[in-house]
């Protein structure tokens, strides 16, 4: 089924990204709580890819699994940042003949040691390129709240969502943001621009105070002093501040759905009980099939 289908429903939409494995010796245990979360009966899931295309394999086959054993609608990644037009283009290949619909397409991060693509400098570049191979794919794209921290300004950034959206891009999902109010500003400058795609808040449920760092910097995004007195208050006690993310993240999509923000995409981190703690959390709220 294609995302855009889903989202065009009024129904609330709640689904969970999941990332595949590095290496090897690790594939048994991501895939596993990959099938965990999909036995939860998200609306999608998305499963990411390795600017360097790396992980591709461990991506399609995560992907496949999902899809055709647990019949759960995938949103496989790709990303151009490191690849060739024609190895590109072989994953579009790949991607279709597997049976996939959909595509979040990437720019992805700049590798610090490693190729860069002398064929592809931005995400609208490849959307571009989907779009010209293959019409009917369902293509998503990512959006930054705060700003890209690459841009020199909101307005550039927010200029180049449009380029993304005019090449073909058809929903876009933020990154994680931890201040509603964030969101809501960027949806209003979004619509201001003449942009009215749906737009997926990302949110992501920190259980260690590491990831909290480590979001700041891909993202830039600002921290609240509520949240940051979450984190320094239980970061030392795992079942703690494990409980205390899976709340605080269920209070904000509580409150994004009240304001009508009816999209979550949650950023799983490969973790079964943070995905059913949300969901159970919302259980009156969204009712999934599982509940």
């Amino acid at each position: 089924m294609k995302i855009i289908d889903i989202l065009s429903s009024e129904k609330i939409t709640l689904s969970f990204e999941v990332f595949p494995p590095k290496i090897n010796s690790n594939y048994k245990s991501v895939l596993e709580a990959a099938e965990k979360i999909a036995s939860f009966h998200p609306d999608f899931m998305s499963v990411t890819y390795g600017a360097g295309g790396g992980t591709s394999e461990y991506t399609l086959n995560i992907a496949e699994d999902i899809q055709k054993i647990h019949n759960v609608t995938v949103l496989p990644h790709l990303t151009c940042i490191s690849s060739s037009k024609s190895h590109i283009h072989d994953m579009l290949h790949r991607i279709r003949n597997m049976g996939f619909e959909n595509i979040m397409a990437l720019r992805g991060d700049v590798p610090k040691d490693g190729p860069i693509s002398q064929e592809y400098h931005y995400a609208a570049e490849l959307i571009q390129d989907i779009r010209e191979i293959d019409p009917n794919i369902c293509i998503g794209g990512a959006c930054y709240p705060d700003g890209h921290v690459e841009s020199a300004n909101k307005n550039e950034d927010i200029g180049h969502i449009l380029e993304k959206v005019k090449a073909g891009c058809q929903f876009l999902t933020t990154q994680m943001f931890f201040d509603n109010s964030v969101y809501y500003n960027y949806l209003y400058r979004l619509r201001e621009k003449g942009i009215t795609v749906p737009v997926l808040a990302g949110i992501m449920p920190i259980t260690r105070k590491i990831q909290l760092e480590r979001s700041i910097s891909l993202s830039g995004t600002s921290i609240p002093s509520r949240f940051r007195a979450i984190v320094d208050r239980f970061s030392n006690d795992p079942g703690a501040m494990m409980q205390a993310g899976i709340i605080y993240a269920a209070e904000q999509i509580i409150d994004l759905i009240a304001n009508d923000c009816t999209h979550i995409h949650v950023y799983s981190m490969n973790k079964p009980e943070v995905a059913f703690g949300i969901i159970k959390a919302l259980s009156s709220i969204i009712r999934p099939s599982s509940i």
